[in-house]
């Protein structure tokens, strides 16, 4: 049986070797790019929306294991969803990583996306963590500048 530190590494270690949509996406009509200069993970998100649905998502850049990781993950938890539950999703994700006492998140809503709590244990990667769904929010907010963690 293992515990959860064992599966969050494994987690981790599979998602970084093996990212899900990693790559661009020739069909986008959205992209956007993030920056992480305290670790030096770069992102470019790629999505192709349908009206107001997340038809498919990609990412491609480079970084740590942590930032590659959460992009992955995160494009799996948001394709095929509407805006507002990628916002809603967005929203419980940051409250769970930043920890902090008002910070509410539904583990229903997270599904998977949980095995990340252990990174708020770890204040110094948490911007590895959040890089991608910044650079999504930023994407959702129609905001064209590029998102940096500093």
């Amino acid at each position: 049986m293992y515990n959860l530190e064992e599966l969050y590494q494994e987690v981790i270690i599979d998602h970084n070797q093996r990212p899900r949509n990693f790559g661009k996406l020739d069909s986008a009509n959205k992209t956007a790019e993030g920056y992480n200069p305290l670790c030096g993970d770069q992102i470019t998100l790629y999505i192709e929306f349908n009206d107001t649905v997340i038809k498919e998502i990609k990412f491609y850049g480079s970084g740590c294991a942590i930032s590659k990781a959460s992009a992955s993950l995160m494009t799996e938890s948001i394709s095929g969803k509407k805006k507002s539950e990628a916002m809603v999703i967005f929203n419980n994700f940051r409250n769970m990583i930043t920890k902090t006492s008002e910070s509410k998140f539904d583990p229903d809503i997270l599904g998977d996306l949980e095995i990340l709590k252990g990174v708020s244990n770890f204040p110094a990667r948490i911007k590895c963590a959040t890089l991608a769904w910044h650079t999504l929010k930023s994407m959702l907010d129609n905001n064209d500048q590029t998102v940096t963690t500093e």
